[in-house]
């Protein structure tokens, strides 16, 4: 990337993190693809025209159809930022490629594997050593309140108290929620918190500071072997997956679960429908009015 186009994507996400409140995994991600496209491109990216752009689509050829779509997306952000920062007079980004995506469904677990996932964590927590009561309190908050795994890690010393049933969280975009905190859940971090130095600032810490995201995960396919589980089946985003599709199959509303994963859209929700088809169907069987007409 030469020097004025990283000058321009410098700008660029500046903007994101000031005015978008764009984490820094965010930010990594904007730079990585605009990086690439750069690369791909080879002229200048803040002065690309549209037919520069639409050669992008020979050269993503290759590549999903997901890595396609976010890369035009991000190039689409980059040259609206641009134009109304009057960086430039025009706007190139609709000839860049436009790939048709079909949203996979999200994995889950069923109720009789997290059973599992839970009993072998409890049966290791039992025994008092410390590492075992820190992942129970990691599977209670990824499971129970449906946390991402950057809030989990992330969690302050202090963030569950005795008592309060809930966490005031900032996720995505820095967008405020409240999280529920089961009895379980608070039972757990407190056996945990025993073994935390008073000192330490994070609810989780490592040498580092706090443990990683790659460490969840890591830890998460640890715990799901214990129990008998295949690895490649679970990571922290799918133990959140499960948190919401099990509420859902409860009779949890779509709204409240919306606000409960902290969705700014409820479209994103919406996906959670599919995955419990099974009880619409019977939701709608049972209760709308033509069903005893039918009988």
């Amino acid at each position: 990337m030469t020097g004025p186009d990283r000058a321009l994507v410098d700008r660029f996400l500046d903007m994101l993190a000031a005015e978008a409140g764009a984490s820094p995994n965010t930010l990594a991600a904007y730079r990585n693809d605009l990086e690439k496209s750069a690369a791909d491109l080879g002229a200048p990216l803040g002065a690309a025209g549209r037919d520069e752009l639409a050669s992008l689509g020979k050269c993503w050829a290759a590549l999903a159809a997901s890595t396609v779509a976010r890369r035009s997306s991000a190039l689409r952000r980059f040259y609206r930022f641009l134009v109304d920062d009057g960086l430039r007079s025009d706007d190139p980004s609709p000839a860049l490629p436009k790939p048709q995506l079909q949203r996979p469904l999200p994995r889950v677990l069923s109720e009789s594997d997290v059973e599992a996932l839970f009993a072998a964590a409890q049966d290791k927590a039992a025994s008092g050593e410390p590492l075992s009561l820190r992942n129970l309190a990691l599977l209670e908050l990824l499971y129970g309140s449906g946390l991402r795994a950057s809030e989990v890690v992330t969690l302050p010393r202090g963030a569950v108290r005795p008592g309060q049933a809930f966490l005031i969280l900032s996720g995505k975009g820095s967008r405020e929620r409240l999280v529920p905190i089961s009895s379980r859940a608070e039972t757990a971090v407190k056996a945990w918190l025993a073994n935390v130095p008073p000192s330490n600032t994070w609810l989780f810490p490592s040498a580092a500071g706090h443990i990683s995201r790659v460490r969840l995960f890591q830890l998460v396919r640890e715990m799901a072997a214990d129990a008998g589980i295949a690895p490649d089946r679970i990571s922290p985003h799918v133990l959140r997956h499960a948190f919401a599709t099990h509420l859902l199959a409860g009779g949890a509303d779509l709204r409240v679960l919306q606000a409960l994963l902290g969705h700014a859209d409820i479209a994103t929700t919406q996906i959670y429908t599919h995955v419990d088809s099974a009880r619409l169907v019977k939701l709608v069987n049972e209760r709308h009015p033509l069903a005893d007409r039918g009988r």
